[in-house]
């Protein structure tokens, strides 16, 4: 009976791996990971799958109603997941250096063949890495479909992100061990991911001999604390240590987001010394500059955004009118062409030139919304010409107020100056007194000139807000700011990033 138990458990498992496929809300990594589990028993209120690994059991149970649903598709009965936990009865292999197998390349998940990994010599100084810790790697570093597509070739250049495009180039291709680390930073939307996957895609294709790992920093510090906390393995550290040690290229993105994390700051720069000293490759990306990680609460101290600032740092600034047109050009041309090739109704419509000059005085910095833009005209264009019409202007500048509403609330001084005291980490007090140290100095300085930017007082009112300051005091502010953002561009980045927190908590 038992046996007979455990051919249903295998047939329905088949059924629900194919089930499992072929939906488009599950994350690919997370089929492989439910994949590698082995049906072992059924009845008639739950399902038994094994694995040998600790982490796929918890990882396969966190995701264990999505298989529910399945499970309840194929059999038409629910069902629950039970995901047990048993032991490898395989022999240990202990090795002294990394296989090729265990250090799994990203171009696994490439649609063409590419050429065997070249052996990977042995590094005394790390521990080689378990079965688990490989299959980790080999799962989280799959690169998804979406993100196979962030290439260089499909990154729209300009004179705002031409120099970080370059840096990004010469790193991919190993030409340039000055670009280490490279820290690129600017505001959300402008296209520091596409850059850092663009460098991963590369090395998968074109020199899948070199180790490279993507991780966004949120998913570094849960990874850090699920090791760390780990009481069912004693390696689980030791594993992530090997893992990370043993790469070529380690890209960490939005690494403001690790900000307050002290532990994994320790762990990634203890990772950092390591790989700078054995001279591998390391990428980072920001919203701010090195030195502005260190600000406020941060547990960045200033020898770790030193270390980050020791090789190469560039800016991608917003885009101006030029570039804006040709993203817009660059996506409505790649859109009605992907949708030729994948056969996508509803945004195959002609948006003429004229009225992509329009979109691109009508439409925002964030380059991820402006994509969205496009698309969206695309389709109001296909809707009109179903009905025998062009798109017009109104059109254009309907769906432009959708993305960028233009009724914003109003920025007060007050706002203003809780935003500035909060970016430099100073008291109110000392932003509106009359101490005169540097620090406090370009705070107020910047201070004032946002108010006069972003507010509609008068410069004897904006002195009464920066305690009482007089009319001449308040234009030496201005002038100031106006001199230093054109001669120092990480001082203008700095104002920009505020501006933008000032806009965006209104």
């Amino acid at each position: 009976m038992a046996s007979s138990q455990d051919s249903d458990a295998a047939l329905l498992w088949e059924d629900v791996m194919a089930l499992l496929s072929a939906r488009d809300d599950v994350n690919r990594s997370v089929v492989a990971m439910i994949e590698s589990c082995v049906p072992t028993s059924m009845d008639d209120e739950t399902f038994h799958v094994s694995t040998t690994l600790g982490f796929a059991q918890r990882k396969v149970t966190q995701h264990a109603h999505i298989v529910e649903e399945c499970l309840e598709q194929a059999s038409f009965q629910h069902l629950a997941l039970v995901v047990d936990l048993v032991k490898d009865t395989r022999t240990v292999r202990v090795a002294s250096e990394v296989s090729p197998e265990e250090l799994t390349r990203l171009s696994e998940v490439t649609s063409e063949p590419q050429p065997a990994p070249a052996p990977v010599p042995t590094r005394a100084m790390q521990p080689a890495m378990s079965e688990e810790a490989a299959y980790v790697e080999r799962m989280s570093d799959m690169i998804t479909e979406n993100d196979s597509r962030l290439t260089f070739e499909r990154f729209v250049a300009g004179e705002e992100n031409r120099y970080a495009l370059e840096a990004a180039k010469q790193v991919a291709n190993g030409d340039n061990s000055s670009y280490n680390p490279l820290f690129i930073y600017g505001k959300s939307g402008l296209g520091k991911t596409h850059l850092l996957r663009a460098i991963q895609n590369y090395i998968a294709k074109n020199d899948p001999s070199r180790t490279c790992i993507y991780r966004a920093a949120a998913d570094f510090v849960d990874e850090y604390v699920m090791a760390a906390t780990d009481r069912t393995s004693a390696s689980a550290s030791s594993n992530m240590t090997a893992r990370y040690q043993n790469v070529d290229v380690l890209i960490i993105d939005d690494i403001q987001n690790m900000m307050t994390a002290g532990g994994t700051i320790r762990f990634f720069f203890k990772t950092f010394n390591t790989l700078m000293s054995h001279n591998k490759q390391i990428v980072l990306a920001a919203d701010r500059s090195p030195s502005q990680l260190g600000m406020g609460e941060s547990k960045f101290d200033e020898r770790d955004t030193s270390r980050m600032d020791s090789g190469l740092s560039v800016s991608i600034q917003v885009p101006d009118y030029e570039l804006k047109l040709n993203l817009i050009n660059a996506f409505y041309d790649r859109m009605r062409q992907d949708a030729v090739d994948e056969h996508v109704e509803g945004v195959a419509g002609t948006i003429p030139d004229e009225m992509r000059r329009l979109m691109a005085e009508r439409a925002g910095t964030n380059i991820r919304v402006i994509e969205g833009f496009v698309q969206s005209c695309l389709m109001q264009a296909n809707r009109r010409e179903r009905a025998g019409q062009e798109i017009t202007r109104a059109d254009i500048i309907e769906v432009a107020s959708q993305k960028w509403p233009t009724g914003q609330r109003i920025v007060t001084v007050d706002h203003i100056q809780r935003q500035v005291e909060k970016f430099y980490d100073v008291g109110h007090n000392d932003l509106i007194g009359s101490k005169r140290n540097k620090e406090l100095m370009e705070a107020r300085h910047v201070g004032i000139w946002l108010t006069r930017e972003l507010t509609d007082n008068t410069l004897a009112e904006i002195g009464k807000k920066f305690g009482g300051r007089t009319h001449a005091t308040v234009k030496h502010s201005i002038a100031w700011v106006d001199d230093f953002r054109k001669r120092d561009r990480i001082f203008h980045d700095r104002i920009e990033t505020l501006r933008d927190q000032i806009a965006d908590a209104t």
